[in-house]
């Protein structure tokens, strides 16, 4: 049964369909293409990363189309957030963003039975990104929440590299003893479309003294692979071209240690950057006790999960932190999203932090080939962050999300580089 499980997850990941309509006129790249830019926005390095971006071109005003789902709890008002303050910038910056919402989420569900339309991933196809909220609610099982919504878009549209920047922002203090702001500045890689989250698995004789429930990690070796090399090329754009890759595999003797073998195979063909490896467990040692001995991380998907959201902490809170879930070839739409939740208990008080929606728009500016624009935004977030004034309650301040979006907004009306 399992065999006939895996070989069809198999299937799924690498079988997708790979023929799209291309929007030309909306900012989507030419069917091939996969040129470069700058990285300087999206990890805060001058180097640019081996991935991803389009060059910017000599052309009529440049209009991309985003796909903006809220999603769950606070979801709508970062997401409402990221939108004002992405808007300002791409006036400041001279292209354009035609937002398409989508009210898919935990209510809809309720009313319908379904997050989404049943043709909801082709109504967002041919968007150039995806502007995502959170998804979960406290009336609907977590699980059903993740499969129903999130993982239904990452995992069809092969969104395979999930990339978590974290260093600690100015004005920011972390918790961390001795560490002020440069020892922590780190690049989480983590494998968004197989392993732990495959959903191959099941449950038998429910109810039952003799019920049995199982939940198999995948690992392929075109899956991991293809993430050790997004990886590899990840470290070798920062300064540091320093790669740790995490798995467990003293105690997982199958798939981690196909992990710590394909990455001593990968790493043979990038002599320039220094690699190491460590047991998940030590790992969490390891960013708490020298976090300025990291700077690009690798995981696979649940421990690359569990270790961002202590980055996040460790950085000072995850309500700044980003997330890109990226398609590198280019054949789907990637999605962008703050890591914290839905957030219930905060919803509706106007308090949420929307730096990490903020941030996460960086990355998408970035992914869109608008290096510039990203850079601006980055520096405004900078510029807010450092005034404890305005910061949120889960800095420790008072500021509202609307004093923030504000704050930034003015930032970006007021930079001249």
């Amino acid at each position: 049964m399992f065999l006939g499980l895996a070989r069809g997850l198999i299937y799924t990941i690498y079988n997708l369909p790979l023929k799209i309509t291309w929007n030309l006129g909306g900012g989507h790249a030419a069917a091939g293409e996969q040129s470069r830019s700058s990285g300087l926005a999206m990890f805060g390095n001058p180097v640019a990363p081996s991935w991803g971006n389009r060059p910017q071109e000599k052309r009529r005003m440049r209009t991309y189309r985003i796909a903006a789902i809220p999603g769950d709890g606070i979801g709508a008002e970062v997401i409402a957030a990221g939108i004002e303050v992405l808007d300002a910038c791409a006036k400041r910056d001279g292209f354009g963003l035609a937002f398409d919402r989508f009210d898919w989420g935990s209510e809809r569900y309720k009313k319908t039975g379904a997050f989404m339309p049943e043709n909801g991933r082709d109504l967002i196809r041919n968007h150039d990104a995806v502007l995502f909220g959170s998804a979960g609610a406290p009336d609907v099982a977590d699980h059903i929440t993740l499969w129903g919504l999130r993982l239904a878009i990452c995992q069809p549209f092969d969104q395979y590299a999930n990339v978590r920047p974290t260093r600690i922002l100015p004005g920011i203090t972390s918790p961390l003893r001795n560490v002020s702001g440069p020892e922590l500045d780190w690049v989480i890689v983590r494998e968004n479309s197989e392993g732990e989250y495959a959903g191959v698995g099941g449950r038998v004789h429910r109810g039952l003294p003799e019920e049995v429930a199982t939940d198999v990690s995948m690992f392929t070796r075109a899956g991991v692979t293809r993430i050790m090399r997004f990886a590899f090329d990840l470290a070798r754009s920062r300064p540091r071209k320093l790669l740790t890759v995490v798995t467990k595999s003293n105690a997982q003797r199958h798939g981690m240690v196909m992990w710590d073998e394909i990455a001593a195979e990968v790493a043979r063909g990038y002599t320039d950057v220094t690699w190491d490896k460590m047991l998940v467990d030590a790992m969490t040692m390891r960013m708490t006790l020298r976090p300025q001995t990291l700077d690009t991380i690798v995981a696979t998907n649940l421990h690359a999960d569990i270790l961002s959201d202590l980055a996040a902490a460790l950085a000072g809170s995850l309500g700044i932190a980003p997330t890109a879930n990226l398609n590198p070839e280019r054949e789907f739409p990637s999605m962008f999203e703050p890591i914290h939740g839905s957030a219930f208990d905060i919803t509706g008080k106007g308090i949420a932090n929307p730096i990490g929606t903020f941030w996460s728009g960086v990355l998408m500016l970035e992914h869109l080939g608008e290096p510039a624009a990203a850079a601006r935004l980055m520096r405004a977030i900078e510029r807010v962050t450092a005034n404890k004034s305005l910061h949120t309650p889960d800095l420790g301040g008072n500021a509202t999300t609307a004093q923030v979006t504000k704050a930034v907004c003015d930032a970006l009306a007021g930079d001249n580089r």
